[in-house]
């Protein structure tokens, strides 16, 4: 099955990150890291140790394996497999990182058909992946791909974007990675929240950080569950997930066990008592400089209330008088995401880079009689 002779070593997860047998761990986090760092330079996009041994647990929903290869005793390059296990069950997400320095051995293609055998032993035959690209080409120039939906583009020379091509992947969607420098100026946060609160005089705003209280759980839930289905996904195949209140309690458990802090401001319709509105800041205490701006969703029958814009300005000024030490938070949006997009130029986000979204979809093959 291998394309070249190398050891591809599962990664057993140690208890904790100072356990006697954390050894590989430690070696394949160090990996991490510095695949991170050839990629962008600077550790904004990587996960710290203890995070990462958390995220990477089994739980209910999701199921991960880990793989690393090493060259003359150095781990040299990683894949994971990734299957959900309450919904999309027919897919399998999947990546494969080698360094700079070992590229061009068949290592990549190696992992990437261990990766790819286990998924059929699983019956998984709808196969997702993503390649990174830093913002130091031009996307509208002559040599770029660009996905189904017509909107962003990738370098077409990337060695991710011809090693995805090469195995049969194709690019369904393109996401834009940006970036806010902290602090944003103060008369902008006013002038925004104005015009905003001049549209929401239904709403009003709630706040809590980590935990979201229980009078107000289940309908979080139907939110979650909105954005599993609201949010672009460009041509990639993805089930509506089915959310209740075990489901956000084991998210807000597992942010908090990872060691990371979730400030969420909420936006309530003051005559039903419905949530309208959510978003989330993320925030890991190793990384005292970035915060991540990860979900923000307004549910389809409360548009027009420039609740997204409160919601997040609400945050921000809370990320402002909590964490003064913040000087950029981070997120993506679909390329194809007008809407989303706008609100985060308008907050001054600005693009640091470009995500691809691939997708190859395996016919089971007829067994010889």
């Amino acid at each position: 099955m291998n394309a070249a002779p190398y050891l591809i070593e599962p990664l057993i997860l140690p208890e904790s990150i100072d356990a006697p047998d954390a050894g590989d761990f430690l070696d394949f986090s160090r990996l991490s890291d510095a695949l991170v760092l050839e990629s962008w330079g600077n550790l904004d996009r990587a996960t710290p140790p203890g995070a990462r041994l958390r995220y990477w647990k089994d739980d209910a929903y999701t199921r991960m394996r880990l793989f690393f290869v090493r060259v003359d005793g150095r781990m040299a390059a990683r894949s994971w497999i990734r299957c959900e296990l309450q919904e999309n069950l027919s897919s399998a997400f999947l990546h494969v990182d080698v360094l700079n320095g070992y590229s061009g051995r068949g290592i990549g293609r190696a992992l990437l058909e261990h990766a790819e055998a286990l998924a059929a032993a699983d019956n998984r035959s709808v196969l997702m992946t993503f390649t990174e690209h830093p913002a130091d080409f031009d996307a509208d120039g002559p040599d770029v791909i660009v996905p189904l939906t017509g909107t962003g583009a990738l370098p077409a020379a990337a060695r991710g974007v011809r090693f995805a091509t090469a195995a049969g992947y194709r690019l369904e969607q393109v996401e834009r990675f940006s970036s806010l420098a902290m602090p944003p100026a103060p008369a902008l946060l006013d002038a925004l929240e104005r015009e905003a609160l001049a549209r929401a005089g239904d709403y009003e705003l709630v706040t809590w950080t980590d935990r979201c209280p229980d009078e107000y759980v289940k309908q979080l839930a139907v939110l979650m569950s909105r954005m599993s289905t609201d949010a672009p996904t460009g041509g990639l195949s993805y089930e509506e997930e089915a959310w209740d209140v075990a489901r956000v309690r084991n998210v807000e458990d597992t942010w908090m066990q990872a060691g990371n802090i979730s400030l969420v401001a909420a936006a309530r319709h003051r005559e039903t008592g419905e949530l309208a509105a959510y978003s989330v800041l993320e925030l890991a205490p190793s990384k005292p400089w970035l915060a991540d701006q990860d979900d923000t969703l307004v549910a389809a029958g409360h548009r027009g209330h420039r609740l997204g814009i409160l919601v997040k300005v609400r945050n921000l000024r809370r990320l402002l008088a909590e964490y003064p030490a913040v000087e950029r938070v981070i997120t993506f949006n679909a390329a194809e995401n007008d809407h989303m997009l706008a609100i985060n130029v308008a907050l001054g986000f600005r693009p640091a880079g470009w995500d691809g979204e691939w997708q190859k979809v395996v016919t089971a093959q007829p067994i010889e009689r």
